[in-house]
């Protein structure tokens, strides 16, 4: 019996030893086969979709446009994005990102064992994981790309700085509001500049990244607002508890305000703008508009969007007022411009741009009548020299005309573009074209012809008394010179096309309504839209 006692006792030793050398062994082929696929592991190049960026349109005193893009996003240096800003992402989603090595191994396991059981997906991923699946992988839920992931996550922690990671995150990670990265974000929800974040935006749009297209309605969806305004509490509190803010800045903390969304009902007239603007844009870069929608520029613009508005209701409400013919469709084309530099601060092409492509304002050839009686006989310099003779000009010309009469006949060229910047860096800066079209005296006679107090206004025609088919209006002071013209199209009948209808007396209101708005103080201009 002892004997067999210490049989088994040698043979378990001997099976004990088999088993953890085997295990050891087992070990070691996982650790070699994990180093092996480690070194064959390559850092792959990021989805077009995440490289390609959206330009934006600003006007001129910076208040968004719009974007042209597939994409809404724009890169930004990590310089530019506030300490805390990114201290309120790291505590939203990855409180020990600056330590880590890339992988989250409890993460890992939770998500290996739900995809296992079938169960709802986990989350838990560390930044740099989040960042190889959104910007380098696809969106697949398996065992293999969850490995793959951690992987590339590894060696892009040991290749790359925690910095850069943090900034390739910050571009690419999604907000809602259709906003990829965090410039858009900011723009979208608050309406400022990434580097403009304050503390309360920045823990608001780092605690939006959780469930974006859930917590994009806050501001216009009261349950929203309120659960997010609950995890905005929550990434504070763990700033303040981290030391990123200080106690002053914790209790000082007021929830922002956002931006109303869905956005409002105002693309029908920025649009106009934004086409005008790409394409002398692209024009002044030498690249396809094409070009220019991905390329991530910033384009600031000429246009005032207060005037820009203001137009657009007085000429909406006018139209209703007029008691035109069933169907007939009042047209009005307004440009103003800085005399003797050129800049296009108004720029009214038709009402609504998505049944009205087409801007009046820059192509429409518009019967002249006696529009031009001022500048006839007058001995005027390109590109004007054949503008007196032309039945029917575009309104842009005729603006340009009468701005350079109110220059003391200096004629500038009309444009919609400022300045162009890419990455922080200015690309394209405007420089006026003017030169000499008409001499100061026979601007001064147009002028005089054209004086009527308060402004200097001349209003001319195509027809007369009830019989108008256009009505021009041209007023200045030194500061901006403002050409209207206004027409009606009657609709197409049996037997009859499409063709000019005739004005009511009222049209006139309409052209002296936005002189007024147009030409009142900057103090008296309508409120930015």
């Amino acid at each position: 019996m002892k004997r067999l006692l210490v049989h088994l006792r040698r043979r378990r030793g001997r099976w004990l030893r088999r088993v953890l050398a085997a295990l050891l062994a087992l070990f070691l082929a996982l650790l070699g086969t994990v180093w092996v696929a480690y070194e064959l592991t390559t850092i792959p190049a990021p989805h077009p979709e995440t490289v390609s960026q959206s330009t934006v349109f600003l006007d001129t005193e910076g208040e968004y446009l719009g974007r042209r893009g597939p994409v809404d996003r724009q890169d930004v240096d990590l310089a530019e994005v506030p300490q805390h800003v990114q201290d309120a992402v790291i505590a939203a989603e990855n409180r020990s990102f600056r330590t880590d090595s890339g992988v989250s191994p409890s993460a890992i396991l939770r998500a290996a064992m739900a995809t296992l059981s079938g169960g709802e997906r986990q989350g838990g991923s560390t930044i740099t994981q989040q960042y190889v699946k959104n910007a380098l992988l696809s969106p697949e839920q398996s065992l293999g790309r969850k490995a793959r992931e951690a992987l590339i996550s590894v060696k892009l922690d040991r290749t790359r700085s925690k910095n850069e990671i943090l900034e390739g995150y910050l571009n690419t990670v999604y907000f809602g509001r259709g906003a990829a990265g965090i410039e858009s974000a900011a723009r979208n929800y608050f309406g400022v500049d990434a580097k403009d974040l304050t503390v309360s935006q920045g823990a608001a749009l780092a605690a939006i990244i959780n469930r974006p297209t859930y917590y994009e309605r806050a501001g216009s969806d009261a349950t929203a607002t309120a659960t997010l305004q609950k995890r905005w509490r929550w990434v504070l509190d763990a700033m303040r508890s981290s030391g990123s803010i200080t106690a002053a800045q914790r209790s000082s903390a007021v929830f922002p305000a956002f931006r109303f969304y869905p956005p409002g009902d105002t693309d029908g007239q920025r649009q106009y703008l934004i086409d005008a603007a790409a394409a002398e844009a692209a024009r002044r870069l030498g690249i396809s508009q094409d070009q220019l929608a991905r390329g991530g520029y910033t384009v600031r613009t000429t246009f005032d969007l207060s005037r820009q508005y203001a137009v657009s209701e007085r000429v909406r409400e006018r139209e209703h007022a007029m008691g035109l013919a069933r169907g007939t469709r009042l047209h009005a084309a307004v440009i103003a411009m800085v005399p003797g530099d050129g800049a296009v601060r108004v720029l009214y092409g038709g009402t609504d741009y998505a049944h009205q492509p087409f801007n009046d304002a820059l192509s429409g050839a518009v019967e002249a009548g006696t529009a031009l009686k001022p500048l006839a006989g007058m001995r005027l310099g390109a590109p004007l020299t054949r503008l007196p003779g032309t039945a029917a000009p575009t309104p842009l010309t005729v603006a340009s005309a009468y701005a350079a009469v109110a220059a003391g006949g200096t004629y500038a060229a009309p444009y919609t573009v400022a300045r162009i910047t890419r990455g922080g860096h200015t690309v394209y800066t405007a420089a006026p074209d003017g030169h000499r079209v008409m001499a100061s005296g026979a601007a001064a006679v147009a002028a005089r012809y054209a004086a009527s107090p308060p402004l200097p206004t001349y209003t001319g025609g195509a027809g007369t008394g009830p019989g108008t088919r256009t009505l021009w209006q041209t007023a200045f002071t030194p500061r901006l010179a403002l050409t209207t013209a206004v027409f009606a199209e009657r609709p197409a009948t049996r037997g009859h096309p499409a063709g000019p209808a005739h004005l009511p007396v009222s049209a006139v209101d309409l052209a002296a309504g936005v002189r007024s708005d147009v030409l009142a103080p900057p103090a008296a201009s309508p409120a930015r839209g």
